[in-house]
């Protein structure tokens, strides 16, 4: 990944002589979509009063004789593939639109703690889990964006299986059951490594009977931004995928909609 990234910056310099060599990189791997589809099946917070919701505005044949669509949508913030920006639980921090592009691109590595999380519906991935990784694969690399893969995705979009419940309403949060990351282990990598954003394949990266978001708290009040209910991650290999993790640009917002893609080299 470190060619990747040194080639778009001596291409943007001498744009001629690299065109070429940054389209070589790129055509030697493929892209990964790491988001899913919005729509009504999208999944958000049990107490959302609201979903995602599209609108035709117009579709069909206008009277000048061209086929035209256009449609109109809402939806929260934070639900389906997102972001939590660091407002989101730390106040005065980096809104949705001030989060560095820095933060959102970069190299990633994939931490699986599957085996242990598919048994345990409230898995707290642990301290233990990172330095297990790093006893086989090194210490985690500076500016790296840290993915954990629990397996939940393959739950999604079932909310009984991925959020444990498919209740509604405010009420239904006591019965969230999914895992997510121990604020212990949120502590430890935003004091003990230097990571752009961590992401995982839940609803979030706290578990889902936290009542404190102890993990949010830790992480965004860092400027650690991070990305919920990522798709996919069973198709990325431990290390060499490059991410680009796009949200919508809502100025002020806590969060948003993610598009969030992963390049990875053939082979």
């Amino acid at each position: 990944m470190v060619t990747v990234a040194y080639f778009l910056i001596m291409g943007a310099c001498k744009p001629v002589q690299h065109d070429n060599r940054i389209a070589q990189i790129f055509s030697s791997g493929k892209w990964i979509d790491l988001t899913y589809s919005f729509s009504e099946q999208t999944l958000y917070w049990p107490n959302n009063p609201t979903g995602f919701k599209l609108d035709t505005q117009v579709n069909g044949i206008t009277p000048a004789g061209f086929y035209y669509a256009s449609n109109a949508f809402s939806a929260p913030e934070h639900g389906g593939t997102h972001l939590d920006a660091p407002v989101h639980f730390a106040q005065g921090h980096q809104t949705t639109d001030q989060v560095p592009l820095e933060h959102l691109t970069g190299q990633a590595v994939v931490i699986d703690v599957s085996e242990r999380a598919l048994k345990n519906v409230d898995y707290l991935i642990s301290v233990q889990d990172i330095e297990a990784w790093e006893k086989i694969n090194g210490t985690l690399p500076d500016s790296a964006i840290i993915l954990f893969r629990t397996g939940y995705g393959k739950y999604y979009p079932d909310a009984k299986t991925y959020f444990g419940t498919n209740e509604k309403g405010a009420g239904a949060i006591a019965n969230l059951h999914f895992p997510g990351i121990d604020p212990a282990a949120a502590e430890w990598l935003s004091s003990r490594r230097k990571i752009k954003a961590v992401g995982l394949d839940t609803p979030s990266i706290d578990y889902g009977q936290s009542k404190d978001f102890k993990t949010h708290q830790i992480l965004l009040a860092k400027d650690i931004p991070a990305f919920e209910n990522v798709a996919n991650l069973d198709q990325l290999p431990v290390t060499g995928a490059y991410i680009i993790a796009l949200p919508m640009k809502i100025k002020n917002g806590s969060g948003g909609p993610l598009r969030i893609i992963a390049w990875v080299k053939n082979g």
